[in-house]
């Protein structure tokens, strides 16, 4: 396996908008628009994936949650909201909020909006806001999709939000979102088969700090329950 995907940098934002960037209020349009969202979502997995789950008795009924993900394509998303008893909220990259109509919905939808690569303060203190609130949140700690199919190295904003809430951590794993196979299924006309797996909450040890050997310690401790759960050829390092 070449070297050059593992040490390719985390990408950056190129773009600038912190205008976009808040905590979504929960007013009654937006619930109604989540659970509008959550059934089309249900309909889109039903439709292009066959997906399986695990460890779904791991969920718990409400917050604050931290929920932490591996992420591997565009399927990662519907096919995990689309399994969830709850519409959680989500960091997602700003870059996102331009995409024609899918940028919109996000938007309306709620999303936390993050320019990657860079201390977003404005983005951690509305996830911190949102868990203070007792909400759910989901954030992919490798900052984007694996270039190698395995997991990739962590950043620190999950452990950042882990300690400064003192919420507890929930890992799930996502196998057969890659792009390429789920896009090479659709095209078939069939099914891409995904499995979700759930691990057990957990808080992060040691004591709660912005240093970084204190983040650095965070950030392995939720990269190694993720890796915990998945197969052992895409664990990564």
């Amino acid at each position: 396996m070449s070297e050059e995907p593992l040490s390719a940098p985390k990408p950056v934002t190129e773009v600038w908008k912190p205008n976009l960037v808040r905590l979504p209020k929960l007013t009654l349009a937006r619930r109604a628009f989540r659970k509008f969202s959550h059934g089309l979502l249900k309909f889109v997995a039903r439709l292009c994936l066959r997906v399986t789950t695990e460890g779904m008795e791991n969920l718990p009924k409400g917050g604050p949650l931290l929920v932490v993900i591996n992420h591997l394509g565009d399927a990662d998303t519907p096919a995990l909201i689309a399994s969830l008893p709850f519409t959680p909220d989500a960091l997602g990259k700003i870059e996102l909020y331009d995409l024609p109509i899918l940028g919109r919905l996000m938007d309306w939808y709620g999303v936390i909006w993050l320019h990657r690569g860079k201390p977003d303060k404005r983005a951690l203190r509305a996830a911190l806001d949102g868990l203070a609130e007792g909400r759910i949140i989901i954030i992919a700690p490798e900052g984007r999709y694996s270039l190698t199919g395995a997991l990739e190295e962590g950043t620190g904003g999950a452990a950042f939000l882990a300690y400064r809430s003192g919420a507890p951590v929930l890992p799930i794993i996502l196998t057969g979102t890659g792009n390429a196979l789920v896009y090479g299924y659709m095209k078939k006309f069939r099914r891409a088969p995904v499995h979700i797996r759930v691990g057990k909450m957990f808080r992060l040890t040691g004591q709660a700090s912005a240093r970084r050997e204190a983040l650095d310690a965070g950030t392995r401790q939720i990269m190694a329950a993720l890796a915990d759960l998945l197969p052992e050829k895409i664990r990564g390092e």
